[in-house]
């Protein structure tokens, strides 16, 4: 118990010493307007630095992360495909299978998988 308490206190103080440098390095001593501005090189910019932002984008996405979680939860499904009932496994596979094709169903009526509306 003592060799972990005496790691942890060991990892904290390294840590903490660590942040405290990189903060002291870190300071800059002189603020410049120009240096602060988004643009370094010293003229003032004609047009909006940001783009806009694409709503058909940021809905692909969304669908693309939830389908790679069904992903991440059907694998383990597999692995447990010998150790559960048969059946049971089977029905819960179904259904879960059935909910991610009424979701994409019902997306595609609405034109949520078109990229532009």
């Amino acid at each position: 118990m003592m060799k972990v308490s005496v790691s942890i206190t060991m990892t904290m103080m390294i840590s903490i010493i660590l942040m405290i440098m990189c903060t002291i390095i870190s300071k800059t001593t002189m603020t410049d307007r120009e240096k602060s501005s988004p643009f370094e090189c010293g003229f003032d910019p004609k047009s909006s630095a940001r783009s806009p932002f694409s709503l058909q984008f940021f809905l692909i996405a969304v669908l693309f992360l939830i389908f790679d979680v069904e992903i991440a939860v059907i694998l383990p499904m597999i692995i447990t495909m010998k150790t559960s009932n048969i059946m049971m496994w089977v029905l819960t596979m179904n259904i879960f299978i059935m909910i991610l094709i009424m979701g994409l169903y019902y997306e595609w009526k609405n034109n949520m998988l078109n990229w532009t509306i």
